[in-house]
């Protein structure tokens, strides 16, 4: 397995030069970038070729760009009951794709809704599916795959569900982007992995302490309660060999030193003798 760092690790104002050269001198083969409104980096008017720079950039320090995520559908979710707002969250999933084509990445994450007062859990799922049956032909054309991601947002609580959600779509460019920090307060990783199985595109990975029990519960690799060595054995049975990815806070100080810190909790985790015993 490759060993991944999200954008997010660093504060938001630290140049894409700087979040490539700390990230390969704490040793990771991979970064995931970000779609942001106008950030630093990807964002939803970067031109094709500035996102072939970025590659090439990438390249330059020995890295990979495999996947990409993004915040913006937190603000235009496709589940929402207005038309206008689920077609500016589809916008941002084509841009993703579009991106993904442009940087060699081959998979984009997705949060396919947010159920709340005003949506239903029901209208999430129509309505999200609905809208990412509209950019399924672009994502199979391109050969980017669709990664759904499991978020607290109230919606695709089970992995028999998510796995229903995705194969509904019956494509091969629909899977599971799955969060291993993610899942933890309300079920077992290990068992979702098994579950999910072949249907999982990538993996992300941060720590949850369950004694906290609610959003400021998320630590660092190793600080909480996530038992990695169930959770590599689950990866390792069902022949995942892509990107794990760490999604943690920046520090607030020093951020070169989140990334050598998370490399070396990865290396803990990736090591098999870890997995094996």
């Amino acid at each position: 397995m490759l060993k991944g760092i999200n954008q997010w690790c660093y504060p938001d104002d630290t140049p894409l030069e700087l979040v490539f050269k700390y990230s390969r001198d704490a040793g990771f083969d991979a970064v995931e970038l970000n779609v942001s409104m106008d950030g630093i980096g990807l964002a939803m008017n970067t031109s094709m070729e500035e996102a072939k720079h970025i590659r090439e950039i990438a390249e330059h320090y020995g890295l990979q760009l495999r996947s990409i995520s993004t915040n913006l559908l937190w603000k235009y979710p496709l589940s929402h009951y207005d038309e206008k707002v689920r077609e500016q969250g589809r916008n941002v999933v084509e841009k993703q794709i579009e991106l993904a084509s442009y940087i060699g990445a081959d998979t984009v994450l997705v949060v396919p809704g947010v159920v709340n007062e005003e949506t239903s859990y029901l209208d999430c799922y129509t309505r999200s599916q609905d809208e990412l049956r509209k950019v399924l032909s672009l994502a199979e054309k391109q050969k980017v795959h669709i990664g759904i991601e499991n978020v607290w947002n109230k919606f695709l609580l089970s992995p028999l569900e998510m796995a229903r959600y995705i194969d509904e779509f019956h494509s091969d460019y629909m899977g599971a982007y799955y969060d291993v920090g993610n899942t933890l307060q309300f079920g077992y990783p290990e068992q979702w992995i098994s579950i999910l199985g072949e249907r999982i595109r990538k993996i992300h990975v941060k720590d949850f302490r369950l004694s906290v029990g609610n959003i400021t519960g998320f630590v660092p690799l190793l600080a909480g309660d996530v038992n990695w060595k169930k959770v590599l054995q689950a990866l390792k049975n069902i022949g995942y060999k892509d990107t794990v990815t760490a999604e943690i806070p920046a520090y607030s100080y020093g951020p070169q030193y989140l990334a050598e810190d998370t490399a070396k909790h990865l290396d803990i985790m990736l090591n098999q003798e870890m997995v094996n015993h």
